[in-house]
């Protein structure tokens, strides 16, 4: 289900919370300035989910951001990861309270488990996963890079449901049998790489259909997304394209956009392998 408002949009979670479908990932930010300063720019223009992890090292910048923003805690939705050493029952709690302390926050609003790995790895994590869902420590709990035979197997052994699956989708590759259980399932995808590497800004579809509407190619693929039903984490370094990154709410997609966009599909991704790739120390 969606809802819109005058300055954001929203899905909401099978289990009635609200999640903005528009959100700044900040993979790759440097911490210390370069992450606060793209939260904090980010809050001011409107968005309101941030989306970071354990791995990237700036959760403690993301949490000073949000407190600073002035905005109350309760609207800003704050989604981080488990990282891969920290799988299994016990570990993965530890890592949540390692977050918190990190953010300086008494609960995330989505806590994911940033890649599968094993099945009996994850099986066991999402275990703890569920634990801190009950105990209010995430507000909603869900996967990362969970292809479709990896959900399935988590489906079939969880006791709460995942409400969100964050993988790659974009024009390129638009994940139709993920995105299809994900559906059924009730979980909402949140896409990351949104803008595919960029490798979609040169289509002359996509270009015809950002002059139609006198907007950018990266925001014609956001809007894109957000009308597919999708949250977006597109990331940026940059206040200009922060900024222009939510500002699509001034024009809609009519179906023969839709239809043109859908057709680009080459299933094709630019990401690691989920069966593949599990590193247990990983630089960014």
């Amino acid at each position: 289900m969606m809802a819109s408002s005058a300055e954001n949009s929203y899905v909401l979670l099978y289990n009635q919370h609200r999640m903005p479908q528009q959100g700044l990932g900040v993979w790759k930010a440097a911490k210390g300035d370069e992450t606060y300063n793209n939260v904090r720019c980010a809050l001011e223009v409107g968005y309101r989910l941030i989306d970071t992890a354990s791995l990237y090292g700036n959760e403690a910048d993301v949490g000073r951001a949000v407190r600073d923003s002035g905005i109350p805690r309760e609207e800003v939705f704050v989604t981080t990861k488990v990282w891969n050493a920290d799988h299994g029952y016990q570990k993965t709690i530890d890592a949540m309270e390692s977050s918190l302390a990190a953010l300086g926050l008494d609960y995330v609003d989505l806590y994911l488990i940033h890649w599968p790995g094993p099945q009996e790895s994850f099986v066991e994590t999402w275990r703890a996963m569920e634990f801190l869902y009950e105990r209010g420590k995430a507000r909603a709990i869900g996967l990362s890079n969970f292809d479709e035979d990896q959900t399935q197997v988590l489906l079939d052994h969880c006791k709460v449901r995942p409400m969100v699956n964050q993988v790659e989708v974009h024009p390129l590759g638009q994940r139709k049998m993920l995105r299809s259980l994900c559906a059924k399932a009730g979980i909402v995808v949140m896409a990351s790489r949104p803008l595919c590497r960029g490798e979609a800004l040169k289509l002359p579809a996509l270009q015809e259909i950002a002059s139609k509407h006198h907007h950018t190619v990266a925001q014609v693929l956001l809007r894109w997304n957000m009308q597919s039903g999708m949250v977006a984490i597109p990331k940026s370094n940059h206040a200009d394209r922060i900024r222009e990154n939510f500002q699509i709410h001034d024009f809609m997609l009519d179906d023969d956009d839709m239809k043109k966009i859908d057709g680009l599909n080459e299933e094709k991704l630019f990401g690691n392998d989920s069966k593949t790739f599990f590193p247990l120390e990983y630089s960014p």
